[in-house]
């Protein structure tokens, strides 16, 4: 046995011992040799704010609102065509509308954009971006017209990007409208993957212009793409990258690299984006583990809420999570600039924290991330539960710290079975106020034969300083950007 790994069991056994023996925590605090306190200088969704979660989650200040599915529509122009060539009405589920550099929703000639992934309902692995328009001041679900797949299968072949020419699917990212009136597309490639082992493939931050045609008849259509690249795949040092998660043939771990979301502050560009820690920032493994950062709270609370957590039927997942909301700085054409240290990590709570999403209000910075009950590793915490949490900041890099007292800002805790289950859940600054727009989408894919996965109602959440709750009576629209 690795020695490093006997001691530490027998560490535990032994303070679980005198646990036992009545001699408290506190009595065994100095005898781990093997416990260490690293932040690695960055921000930590931690334990003790973590296991604060189930005895709030259920007072309404936190609850995604009841809808009524019998006023839940399929979006009307989600159409596409099925690996045959007939036409079908499509999931729909990620969505992100096309922003202005301060996170509020663009104004494009008149009409407001979100892209969307979409796919056959009866083939998982579909699933590519949609542009879906609507006329500013048109909020109805059936105002939406979809202006089709944004890229073309061939247009990753039209570059000398090796890393898109094997891209299999588009998942999630952001947009900006640009100073030049330009739309800016930023996507995760996701390349093949081995079905016999789950094996998902490498996930890569892409970018591309999108253009679209002039406006005609009330119509937009994408006009094609240019400057498509790939920027960031993983360094390894302060990201983990598909190597290091799989690379040995062990597809245990849950890679994440994906959720590029845009954000300028000072005239700076930066992507902020799903990730899990490198080798330098706190990685994974048993070692993570005895890292008092990664729990808080007093040192009674850390040696019991580590014991147990050390022989808990979760402490091979826990060794095994490092989720992250990474931040990268662009060049002024979008390439990488500069490889920064994460705004926040989750590492013994979850290896999965996505649709990174930040913004400044009131002067100050604001960070949100959804995640799944099913991944975590927290007491109290079940599998339906899903969650936005939320953070708050003096500035874009840090340090943050968690809104509510322990983070969590909308807990939705369905069946996944029901029709009006949600997911994906956004928020959307507005040009006055203190109320953002919480968009997400509804239905699972493939669960039922005439309900599609759809834009779920929107509603308002609203923020003052470290706090947030949900607008009372303020549901809208399925899909509603904004409440100008």
């Amino acid at each position: 046995m690795n020695i490093k790994k006997f001691v530490r069991k027998a560490t535990a056994v032994t303070f679980a011992t005198a646990l036992l023996a009545g001699g408290g925590a506190s009595a065994f605090a100095e005898q781990d040799s093997t416990d260490y306190k690293e932040s690695y200088g960055f921000s930590h969704i931690t334990r003790f704010d973590m296991l604060k979660i189930p005895g709030q989650q259920n007072n309404e200040q936190f609850k995604v609102p009841q809808f009524d599915a019998s006023t839940i529509k399929n979006i009307a122009s989600a159409k596409g065509f099925d690996q045959w060539g007939n036409q079908i009405d499509l999931d729909v589920w990620d969505s992100w509308p096309l922003q202005n550099a301060d996170g509020t929703v663009a104004n494009y000639n008149g009409y407001q954009i979100a892209f969307a992934l979409a796919g056959d309902p009866k083939r998982g692995w579909d699933t590519f971006i949609y542009l879906f328009y609507k006329k500013v001041g048109d909020n109805s679900i059936d105002s939406w017209k979809n202006a089709g797949r944004v890229f073309k299968d061939s247009d990753k072949f039209a570059t000398n990007d090796q890393i898109l020419r094997d891209q299999a699917e588009e998942w999630s990212g952001s947009a900006t409208l640009t100073p030049e009136g330009k739309v800016r597309l930023f996507y995760t490639n996701r390349q093949g993957w081995d079905p016999a082992h789950g094996f998902f493939g490498k996930q890569t931050l892409t970018t591309a212009q999108v253009n679209l045609s002039e406006p005609d008849s009330d119509t937009l259509k994408v006009d094609g793409v240019e400057d498509f690249k790939s920027i960031f795949d993983g360094d390894g040092k302060i990201y983990q990258n598909v190597i290091q998660s799989f690379g040995g043939g062990d597809y245990s771990d849950n890679h994440t690299l994906r959720d590029p979301h845009y954000v300028e502050d000072n005239g700076r560009k930066y992507l902020v984006f799903e990730s899990n820690t490198g080798t330098e920032t706190g990685y994974q493994g048993e070692e993570s583990l005895y890292n008092r950062a990664y729990y808080e709270g007093s040192h009674v609370f850390f040696e019991a809420e580590k014991t147990k957590l050390l022989f808990s039927p979760k402490k091979s997942l826990a060794t095994l999570a490092n989720g992250s909301l990474g931040i990268i700085e662009l060049n002024d054409d979008y390439t990488l600039k500069t490889v920064m240290k994460p705004l926040i990590a989750s590492n013994t709570v979850t290896d999965e924290i996505e649709r990174a999403n930040v913004f400044k209000l009131n002067g100050k910075w604001y960070l949100f991330t959804d995640s799944r009950g099913a991944k975590m590793t927290i007491d109290g915490i079940g599998d339906k539960d899903v969650y936005m949490l939320g953070y708050v900041a003096d500035s874009l890099t840090g340090p943050y710290k968690p809104l509510n007292g322990s983070g969590l800002v909308l807990n939705m805790d369905l069946d996944p079975n029901d029709l009006t289950w949600t997911y994906s859940h956004f928020a959307i600054p507005q040009a006055e106020g203190n109320n953002v727009v919480i968009t997400s989408y509804m239905t699972n894919r493939g669960f039922f034969a005439d309900h599609k996965s759809t834009f779920a109602p929107s509603f308002l959440l609203n923020i003052e300083g470290s706090k947030t709750s949900v607008v009372k009576d303020s549901i809208l629209e399925q899909g509603q950007l904004t409440i100008d």
